[in-house]
């Protein structure tokens, strides 16, 4: 199954209808798609009341991609608030028990900074990453280009199998070794998750200019781009049992459009999805 989705879901205006609160946009978005990133976890480690809500306002069939607290992945500048790392990774997954006791949850998105390269240290942290959250389904997303260069590449593919993480094919300006390249590969895994990001050059790297983090994913995927991404993701269902995709140029309002178009080049129709929200008359 491919499952099409968003990173977040508040800011996909073109989905909702104007009068509905940020609170209440979860439940107009399972209207339209089976499947979201949540980003509040990378900020905070979310307590499980957040959980329980958004579980409830789903449908049955939904899986929510979260995505590891920053902390976890060494985004985090300064010290974590928490007394060990050990500490850090039981509350994340304390955060969890919501999607978990209603089959929600798809995986744990751990997305590494450009910084975290292909090396010793970083391989043994991956590993020490997995032993934490145990059975838990979690998937590895590379900023770094080392872990896909020549030297590398098959190493990386062989631990990511080997280590049971499920491989993140990534779509993303190619802007150097901050950056890497579409990898189309399941690793074994009958998972496998693919997050556009967008072909922005200028917006990925420039980080002097202003809103540099909103501007990095300004991007809309033409016509002929998304046939392409059609045809990959086709290819992957042949080896992946799911196939979660993920559009994150959300900068300017371009992702709903292009996981709609994406889903008309499919032929995808969705069943189970929330009922679509009715106007105040």
């Amino acid at each position: 199954m491919i499952r099409i989705g968003l990173t977040g879901w508040g800011d996909h205006d073109s989905l909702y209808t104007e009068r509905i609160s940020n609170r209440d946009k979860l439940l107009e978005y399972g209207a339209h798609f089976p499947t979201v990133e949540v980003d509040a976890s990378f900020y905070a480690v979310q307590p499980e009341r957040n959980g329980e809500k958004w579980v409830r306002e789903t449908p049955a069939s939904f899986k929510f991609v979260v995505k590891a607290y920053q902390g976890m992945t060494g985004h985090q500048r300064g010290e974590i608030p928490f007394e060990t790392k050990e500490e850090m990774f039981a509350a994340f997954k304390a955060s969890l028990a919501p999607y978990i006791r209603e089959n929600k949850l798809a995986m744990v998105l751990f997305q590494f900074p450009p910084w975290f390269n292909c090396k010793k240290e970083n391989v043994q942290y991956l590993r020490w990453c997995k032993q934490q959250m145990g059975e838990i389904p979690c998937a590895v997303e590379f900023r770094h280009q080392s872990w896909y260069q020549d030297a590398f590449i098959e190493g990386t593919l062989n631990f990511i199998k080997e280590e049971k993480w499920i491989h993140t094919v990534c779509d993303e300006p190619q802007a150097g070794e901050g950056s890497v390249p579409i990898v189309m590969h399941t690793c074994g895994n009958p998972i496998v998750l693919v997050r556009l990001h967008g072909r922005n050059v200028h917006g990925w790297q420039n980080k002097k200019q202003p809103n540099w983090r909103e501007v990095r994913y300004l991007y809309r995927y033409n016509h002929q781009e998304l046939l392409e991404w059609a045809e990959r993701l086709k290819q992957l269902q042949k080896e992946a049992k799911e196939v979660y995709v993920l559009f994150n140029n959300n900068s300017g309002g371009d992702a709903a459009d292009n996981a709609k178009e994406i889903l008309e080049i499919l032929g995808i129709e969705y069943e189970g999805l929330a009922p679509k929200q009715l106007g105040l008359f």
